[in-house]
């Protein structure tokens, strides 16, 4: 099974007729038209997307920024008409609109008029890069898919946990930073709490901006402490959704090989060749035959 929000096939019109053509152009790149169009609006987005980023050059933008500007209206001008071609055809507007798809296609063209009122919101125009995710359909690696929703559903199974850490380390960071506040003091740059919190939290993250700096010796000694901590907390989250990761692959599989996996208890190393991978009922090596 693949992410719902890439199973447009599912809003096709039911008649025959100009809306059924158009959809098969659009939507599906089975046909040698259809693919033509897809590999057409896939170059289109990445030189869009390449036009923003120039724009943002100063040292371009104030040559060639009229060039630019109008090559953006360009191509807001054919992704606004391409989003009303997609709306007429298919079945369910609605559908269309609230689907990932849709949104991202609608969010690709709405900077360049709201731009309009507040200048620089242009630069949100950057968001058309996930058009490109279509290239997993034009390209056939739809099976990749199912992999990304193993991800996604795993992250979903762990986010209780995710929560709860989070709001533990909140809660760390916030009683450092005080207790940083109160050591160092306003004199050595730890001027608020807020601040210093923000020194525990780019501690704690081993990010260490180098802005604020322990100068006495008992904050130096926190600090250590707090560096040595940060290691050690990094490593929760990815073992929560690492396990996560392997229960959704586990129930992925089909009932035969996952079973199969349960049964191999991956603990037991052979004392004679150092592999391991043995199945749980072994008393041999099944690679060298030494007793286990």
């Amino acid at each position: 099974m693949v992410y719902r929000w890439c199973r447009e096939g599912e809003n096709r019109p039911d008649t025959d007729g100009w809306r059924l053509s158009l959809y098969k152009l659009i939507f599906e790149a089975d046909s040698p038209y259809g693919k033509y169009f897809d590999v057409a609006l896939i170059a289109t987005i990445v030189l869009s997307v390449f036009v923003v980023m120039l724009d943002s050059v100063h040292s371009i933008k104030n040559i060639h920024h009229e060039t630019l500007y109008l090559a953006e209206l360009i191509f807001t001008a054919l992704f606004t008409i391409e989003y009303f071609l997609r709306m007429s055809c298919v079945k369910s507007k609605t559908r269309y609109a609230t689907s990932f798809f849709g949104i991202i296609d609608l969010l690709a063209i709405i900077p360049t008029y709201l731009s309009m009122l507040l200048p620089g919101s242009q630069y949100l125009l950057i968001i058309r890069i996930l058009r490109l995710l279509r290239i997993f359909r034009v390209l056939k690696l739809v099976q990749y898919l199912s992999e990304a929703e193993i991800l996604v559903q795993a992250l979903k199974d762990s986010s209780k946990k995710i929560t709860v850490f989070t709001f533990t380390v909140l809660n760390l960071v916030i009683i450092l930073g005080s207790m940083m506040y109160v050591i160092e003091g306003e004199q050595n740059g730890f001027t608020s709490i807020p601040r210093s919190i923000f020194w525990a939290i780019t501690t704690l993250t081993t990010v260490g901006y180098g802005d604020l700096v322990p100068v006495t010796p008992l904050g130096q000694a926190m600090a250590s402490v707090v560096m040595l901590l940060g290691y050690s907390i990094i490593a929760v989250p990815t073992g929560i959704v690492t396990h996560s990761i392997i229960n959704r692959s586990m129930t992925a599989m089909p009932v035969e090989i996952a079973e199969e996996t349960k049964d191999v208890a991956l603990n037991i190393v052979c004392n004679n060749c150092g592999l391991q991978g043995h199945d749980t009922d072994a008393y041999y090596c099944k690679y060298c035959g030494a007793k286990l």
